[in-house]
């Protein structure tokens, strides 16, 4: 039995170019270690991309509308005090594809001037990073405020640029994130109010009855959902959601 250390498996792995041999019995690999810096760099290389690619989800999510649409998704769920409808999935999965509908212009920005031309072999890896974060930024620069960008700027004693899409993406992506925050707890809380009157409304009833052991959440449900389908709930927020990243 052969034992690897993950380092070395990492290190071997990429470079397994060597000799496979096909017999009778399976296939035969052979893993050669580089021996020249060039080959070194390259498999530094490719275990540096593996680990952006682990960190792929989490870098797309702080880069795109989910944030907002999620949490915003989640206001909705209890502000009605539904405890699990709809599912987590549901809320998830119409994140994801309200977050490709709102990103399609961005994504297609990325593939025409970055991904397409990099495939073709017209410009370099460093080139189409660049290019890929362009779009991005654009895009995270419409929705950030300026205070945000200012507590990381004054953070690191740097000045504020005449243009946010000028920054550095470290410093955009926090402060993209910071005010996606900011905004969806302002578009949870006005969810929250009319039905927090129907909240208050249900128990002084119930009170000023004398039945106080009844859970005035059994009693505002109802109504809560009635409001919410009679004005289209689910229209109105993802129509506001929608319109607020224009």
């Amino acid at each position: 039995m052969v034992w690897f250390s993950a380092p070395a498996l990492f290190l071997a792995l990429p470079v397994a170019l060597a000799h496979a041999q096909t017999s009778s019995s399976g296939l035969a690999i052979h893993l050669t270690a580089p021996t020249t810096p060039s080959g070194t760099v390259g498999v530094l290389q490719i275990i540096l991309l593996l680990t952006v690619l682990s960190v792929a989800p989490a870098i797309l999510i702080m880069m795109t509308s989910f944030t907002r649409i999620i949490i915003v998704l989640s206001f909705v769920r209890s502000a009605l005090s539904l405890q699990q409808s709809p599912p987590n999935q549901v809320l998830i999965g119409l994140a994801i594809f309200l977050s490709m509908f709102i990103m399609a212009p961005t994504f297609s920005a990325v593939n025409h001037n970055a991904l397409q031309p990099y495939l073709a072999g017209h410009i370099s890896q460093s080139t189409a990073l660049a290019e890929a974060e362009q779009p991005f930024k654009v895009f995270m620069a419409r929705q950030t405020r300026v205070a945000d960008v200012q507590l990381l700027l004054t953070y690191r004693h740097e000045k504020t640029p005449s243009n946010l899409t000028d920054l550095p993406i470290t410093t955009l992506i926090p402060a993209f994130a910071l005010s996606e925050l900011k905004t969806a707890f302002q578009i949870g809380f006005m969810i929250y109010i009319p039905f927090l009157v129907i909240d208050l409304v249900v128990a002084t009833t119930l009170m000023s009855m004398g039945m106080m052991m009844l859970p005035p959440v059994l009693i505002s449900l109802p109504f809560k959902l009635l409001l919410f389908v009679m004005v289209d709930g689910w229209y109105l927020v993802v129509r506001s959601l929608l319109y607020g990243f224009h």
